[in-house]
């Protein structure tokens, strides 16, 4: 299992353009805990889930308007990669380092 604990600068590939926001992250056995702050706001992970190298959780947004994201990311060392999934809007790449 990779080293997951800590802060991720992510950016999300989305509709509305490049998304910058801080996964934090604190595992626990096979699940996680942590938060999604981003310039559209902040939100808890929810249903934090550790698969080996591979993170799934999903987050509550408001803005543009209120939805729930799915996001599967693995790790590789100091970078993640993976994809939000945002209902019917389709899937977007995300992308991250280690802060």
């Amino acid at each position: 299992m990779a080293n997951i604990d800590g802060s991720w600068n992510t950016v999300t590939k989305s509709p509305l353009g490049d998304q910058q926001a801080v996964l934090t992250v604190a595992s626990s056995g096979d699940a996680f805990t942590g938060s999604f702050v981003g310039g559209m706001g902040s939100t808890d992970i929810k249903d934090g889930k550790v698969d080996g190298d591979t993170l799934h959780w999903s987050l509550d947004i408001t803005v543009p308007m209120p939805m729930t994201l799915t996001v599967e990311a693995t790790i590789d060392g100091d970078a993640l990669n993976g994809t939000v999934t945002a209902g019917g809007f389709g899937s977007f790449p995300i992308t991250g380092t280690r802060a």
